[in-house]
């Protein structure tokens, strides 16, 4: 190998410049400077290796907004955007008392080597004297904006404690010291807004407060935000519908809560995101801020505030971000219907051919696995829309119980724990960080939160046509119910309206027995306005469109729990194809004594015995007695739904009464 005129190396010919098993041999030669120089690469364009770093990263290209798109931002340059974006989020910031928001910046605070340039940015422009300046007035707060989920975990990871990557990719967090929702501390303002529209009183699970209370406990969410070095928002949206969408703005102090939002709202594309403007609602995630419990209506330290009118919610005491999810989709449980659009608690898949059936069912009924069909697309697994376009999914998201979680028995949910995806509460190996999904020793309630886009057959966008099936799934540990009856608009109505499960508890005898399980709309805990409300809109909507009810028993058969059998899940799994594929809808029926229910006398792959639930008891006493008292049950809980009137006269509800058990 022999030098050029420039000092440059070359390959040398012959023996000489042969090296070991033949290759060439790589010699180097001085520069005239007599220092020697390997120039057998290109040199890198840096001189520090503060400038190597800020190579490795390359600024993300403008997203210019598409031709045609109109927004607030839409003709502005980037800078302007820029501009009015942290306006924007300044404003969401804003403290009442001072009528300013803090000062924003875009960035992480740990990458700012000096003042950031960008000027002060307030609702006003002159600082009011009279309210005289605080540390947080004086000071920067910056605002880490829609990060990417890679960017959310190198915040976890470096700022969070119990941030932790797990062998599939997952981010492992802990959600502190409540690991599940807390429905007695969430209230709803009521005022000239809500007084007529929501549903007060009892069986209502809507607590009430006043403004000014709202208002105290903003104001403190608020304080402790802009008190931070940095905040995380994401700008999202709800409802897959476009002409129905909802823009929601988050503000939260943990990468945590900005990447689980990420995962369960509607992700916006560039150029949505250029032009989102004002927000439609708003959360202050200040979870790790107690609330102070002397406040009034204030009954602990956590306070999961509702502001319908000024379109807020306030968090103060909980970090379990499954409040942030279920307090939105109480929110669209109030502005949906205002738009005569049915919000719903349920599952929704569709065929092949364009048939959409909707699940509903309580914790254990089973709505996850029969929604999950392999032969079927899914819309959504938890929340839905159903408009005069069909059905939308409200989220971008799902969110899984983890509990047991296998492989074999789950794979598109076992398949979704990857990067990107949260992981609530979960117990994993030290050394390796796989995860041991039975182990309950932070909480029974672990969970997952990943992009809908994970579960293979999800279709995007998820809309769909309007349903031709709504089925209301029931774990009946009572073993009076059958395992599937068609259902009027009445009966639709009123076991829509109960909401009917059977859990299994233990007694302190240690004896097991069913306990009834009522939950109005199949979703108590979220819903605003009265449940009739809900199942007046969706009896009108099945008639519309021409969709038939179900009630599907996923419990026992053959006697109650202890001495009856659960109902084999390829059974319930042959029912339901049965349902979608019109087949149930061309057989005979037979009707029911006490609840009154027609049920079918055969179904391809299920014994017929079992179709009816007296022919597989022994003791048809003991059958009839644990019907009647079933139908006891019923009756007891829609008391409390009976004195409410739909419409101008009593009819629709006497309708629906009528449709419950006769005895």
């Amino acid at each position: 190998m022999a030098a050029n005129g420039n000092g440059r190396v070359s390959m040398a010919n012959g023996g000489a410049g042969t090296g070991r098993n033949g290759l060439p041999k790589i010699e180097t030669q001085k520069r005239a400077s007599g220092i020697c120089h390997d120039d057998s690469t290109t040199p890198i364009k840096a001189q520090t290796i503060d400038e190597l770093h800020s190579l490795q990263k390359k600024r993300s290209a403008p997203t210019t907004p598409l031709d045609g798109v109109q927004g607030p931002f839409s003709g502005l340059s980037e800078e302007e955007r820029n501009k009015q974006q942290l306006q924007s989020i300044s404003a969401s910031l804003a403290s009442l008392t001072r009528e300013t928001g803090p000062k924003v910046v875009k960035g992480d605070p740990a990458k700012q080597s000096d003042t950031p340039r960008v000027a002060h940015v307030s609702h006003q422009d002159q600082f009011d004297p009279a309210v005289g300046a605080t540390d947080s007035s004086l000071k920067f707060t910056h605002v880490l904006y829609n990060l990417s989920p890679a960017e959310l975990y190198e915040q976890a990871i470096k700022y969070e404690k119990g941030s932790f990557i797990t062998a599939s990719g997952a981010l492992a967090t802990l959600s502190g010291a409540k690991t599940g929702r807390s429905p007695k501390d969430k209230r709803v303002v009521r005022d000239e807004t809500t007084e007529d529209d929501l549903w007060w009183g009892k069986g209502s699970p809507n607590i009430e407060m006043d403004e000014h209370t709202f208002m105290v406990n903003r104001e403190r969410a608020v304080d402790y935000l802009n008190s931070l070095d940095k905040v995380f928002v994401n700008d999202q949206f709800l409802n897959w519908d476009p002409e129905n969408r909802i823009k929601v703005r988050i503000v939260s102090a943990r990468a945590y809560h900005s990447l689980f939002m990420h995962n369960m709202c509607i992700r916006p594309k560039p150029e949505e995101l250029e032009n989102f403007g004002t927000p439609d609602f708003t959360i202050y995630n200040a979870g790790q801020f107690p609330c102070n419990r002397y406040t009034h209506y204030m009954t602990s330290s956590t306070s999961i505030d509702l502001n319908l009118g000024r379109r807020e919610m306030v968090i103060l005491g909980t970090q379990y971000a499954g409040e942030m999810k279920k307090g939105l989709f109480s929110v669209m449980h109030y502005l949906m219907p205002k738009r005569q659009i049915l919000s719903l608690h349920s599952g929704c898949n569709m065929g092949k051919d364009g048939d959409v059936a909707l699940f509903f069912g309580l914790s254990g009924t089973g709505k996850t696995t029969l929604s999950t069909d392999h032969n079927r697309y899914l819309i959504g697994d938890d929340e839905h829309c159903w408009g005069d376009n069909g059905v939308s999914n409200i989220e971008g998201g799902c969110y899984a119980k983890c509990i047991d979680l296998a492989r074999e028995k789950e794979p598109d949910i076992w398949n979704a724990i990857k990067f990107g995806t949260v992981l609530e509460n979960v117990v994993f190996d030290e050394h390796t960080r796989e995860v041991d999904y039975s182990d309950k020793s932070v909480t029974e309630n672990t969970r997952a939160a990943y992009p809908i886009e994970y579960i293979p057959n999800a279709k995007i966008p998820c809309v769909s046509p309007h349903p031709k099936n709504v089925i209301l799934l029931a774990c009946d540990a009572f073993g009076v119910l059958p395992p599937v009856s068609k259902l009027s608009l009445a009966q639709t109505m009123y076991h829509f309206i109960s909401g009917y499960t059977a859990l299994v508890a233990g007694t302190e005898e240690g004896i097991k027995e069913p306990q009834a399980t009522f939950s109005a709309c199949f979703g108590a805990a979220f819903i605003m306005m009265h449940p009739t409300k809900y199942a007046a809109m969706l009896a009108s909507k099945m008639q519309m469109h021409g969709a038939t009810g179900w009630l599907v028993n996923t419990g026992w058969s053959g006697g109650r729990y202890g001495s009856g059998n659960r109902i084999k899940l390829a059974y319930t799994r042959k029912i339901i194809d049965a349902i979608h594929s019109g087949s149930l809808l061309n057989v005979n029926y037979k009707k029911t004594e006490v609840f009154g229910l027609e049920i079918p006398t055969e179904i391809e792959g299920v014994p017929s015995e079992i179709l009816e639930p007296m022919n597989t008891w022994s003791d048809k006493k003991a059958y009839k007695e644990t019907l009647l008292k079933l139908g006891g049950l019923f009756k007891n809980n829609f008391e409390v739904f009976v004195a409410h009137k739909i419409g101008k006269d009593d009819k629709l509800t006497d309708e629906i009464i009528s449709a419950g058990p006769v005895f």
